[in-house]
């Protein structure tokens, strides 16, 4: 379950994809450890990494939709390889990944523009080794997208001059395209503009890191109306569905940074002596290092299922739309956990700048953080809770989807609305396939009792308490999609959902604080706290689950 770079295949993939992701990994290794601390350490541009993309074609096969692909048999939109790549990157470090995010960002607008001058001109971009730029986002108010100060003023002879800062735009310093938010008179647009233009100000990076995260200024910036990728409402949803598509990609992320850092981890503890004995002798080290693995594994399974939905998705199935955000939230609150969970074992290791793990530790913070906040998505997820819980209707069955196919509904998602009138198949089905398995059962028991919670009509303004009440829901995803998935032993399987079982009280526990619950929530809070099931067989068997990584990889230097 966990990538090791040692033997890493994807055989599942085809063998352009394959060969890609092999080379990628290889790219890293050769550079090895001492390389890869130190261009952390001296916040170096990676163009090295940058150099080796282009030369591969690695962008351009992977993002380049087949449509716009000019007949080449491997460039698609293919969400299964984007998210093996996206986990190979976080693993290395996540300034890396960065960059090919915000480039998936950057042409989400143009691919779903019906503007064929600008797909063409993003597509020999990305072939010529290119990165690009999402432009949204304003000092001012954030990624608020009701407000914006980029302003486009006609000109006499047709087009427009565009005058406003951008703040947070990552590859702002060289995006070869940068599909940038704005507004004219008559509504809202998205255009294509270019860092290396006069008029284009690049002012300052906003962070202190070895990513690019610009803010730039234009300054009587020349729109033509060839650069117009959408306007109106068009450019309001092109915005939306761009997040759709591409903030996805936090959970792979989260996934690689964990992956590299826990091999660190347990192998650090396992060969230090401590009072004559490894560190991983003590329970409470054992319980903690197996935790982070046994959350590392379900992570995975839950992303690898979201995988299939985003992949089968069309305008009539948009369930991708409610795990797409709880890959966003959940996965990457999940990697914070496993990183903290760890720390605790190795604590002043943990601080080494010749480590992964420190750097693992910083960056793992800004996944939750880089889409919103937890609560933004929590509040999307509440959205579709009443037809998920109450309202299932049946689908054909989703299969896995690792098929060399073009996810070109991506970038024909429509109008941005009408979430609350998704629907979903029933998510009991799942649960009822793994009755047998103790915590299962538990868990199940406890998302029924869910079921019976209450909430006021005047508690639906108390976003507090209602973020109280999603993370409970996200809990109850989260474990359909596991299981879902499934393809991990029985052990395993249950010993990940002791875990939820034990989240799902703390949460309720959080509910039962809470000044606007009532005595009945109260009551019903205290009333679905449960123990798992303990099973000392299951906990040993997870646990040498846990002492094969020791060993198993280690960067070389």
């Amino acid at each position: 379950m966990i990538l090791n770079p040692r033997t890493y295949d994807p055989t599942h993939l085809d063998d352009e994809s394959r060969r890609l992701l092999r080379a990628t990994v290889d790219f890293f290794e050769e550079r090895g450890k001492k390389a890869l601390m130190a261009s952390y350490l001296d916040r170096a541009w990676y163009s090295d990494f940058l150099d080796f993309a282009a030369k591969e074609g690695l962008f351009a096969t992977f993002m380049t939709p087949a449509i716009d692909g000019g007949g080449d048999p491997d460039k698609r939109w293919d969400t299964a390889r984007n998210a093996a790549l996206s986990e190979i990157l976080g693993f290395y470090g996540l300034d890396y990944w960065y960059t090919w995010q915000v480039t998936v960002l950057g042409l989400g607008p143009v691919w779903q523009s019906a503007n064929q001058e600008a797909r063409k001109r993003a597509a020999n971009l990305l072939a010529d080794g290119h990165v690009m730029a999402f432009a949204l986002s304003e000092r001012g108010h954030g990624a608020d997208i009701y407000a914006t100060d980029m302003v486009l003023t006609p000109v006499d002879g047709g087009g427009w001059k565009a005058n406003g800062t951008k703040y947070y735009i990552g590859n702002g310093n060289v995006a070869g395209l940068v599909s940038v938010f704005g507004k004219t008179p008559d509504g809202y647009v998205f255009f294509a503009a270019d860092s290396r233009h006069d008029n284009y100000h690049l002012i300052d990076n906003v962070v202190n890191k070895q990513m690019y995260v610009s803010t730039f200024e234009l300054r009587d910036y020349p729109v033509r109306e060839q650069d117009i990728l959408h306007a109106g409402t068009g450019a309001f949803d092109a915005a939306l569905n761009t997040v759709n598509v591409g903030k996805f990609n936090l959970c792979t992320a989260a996934i690689g940074i964990c992956e590299h850092a826990m091999y660190e981890a347990v192998t650090h503890a396992h060969r230090r002596m401590l009072y004559g004995k490894p560190v991983t002798a003590f329970a409470h080290v054992r319980r903690e290092l197996s935790d982070a693995y046994v959350r590392l594994v379900g992570m995975k399974l839950f992303s690898d299922r979201a995988v299939d939905y985003f992949r089968s998705a069309g305008p009539d199935d948009r369930r991708y739309l409610l795990f797409n955000p709880m890959t966003k939230m959940k996965v990457t609150t999940e990697g914070e956990k496993v990183i903290d969970l760890m720390w605790d074992v190795i604590a002043a290791k943990g601080f080494e700048k010749d480590t992964y793990f420190d750097k693992a530790a910083m960056d793992i913070r800004g996944l939750p953080k880089l889409e919103g906040t937890v609560h933004v998505n929590l509040a999307l997820i509440l959205k579709f809770m009443p037809n998920y819980l109450f309202h299932p209707v049946e689908y054909a069955e989703v299969p896995t989807r690792q098929d060399a196919a073009d996810d070109e509904f991506l970038f024909r998602q429509g109008p941005a609305r009408g979430l609350g009138a998704i629907q979903f198949h029933d998510w009991r089905i799942a649960y009822d396939q793994f009755a047998h398995l103790p915590n299962v059962a538990v868990f199940r028991e406890q998302a029924d009792g869910f079921c019976q919670l209450s909430v006021a009509k005047e508690q639906h303004s108390d976003l507090d308490f209602l973020l109280a009440v999603g993370h409970l829901f996200a809990l109850i995803v989260y474990g359909q999609l596991i299981l879902e998935k499934g393809g991990v032993d029985d052990a395993l399987l249950d010993e990940i959902f002791a875990v939820l079982v034990r989240d799902f009280s703390e949460y309720a526990t959080e509910l039962h604080g809470k000044t606007a619950t009532t005595d009945e929530q109260a009551a019903w809070a205290l009333a679905h706290i449960r123990r798992p099931v303990a099973d000392e067989s299951r906990t040993e068997a997870v646990w040498q689950q846990v002492l094969s990584l020791v060993g198993a990889y280690e960067m070389k230097p």
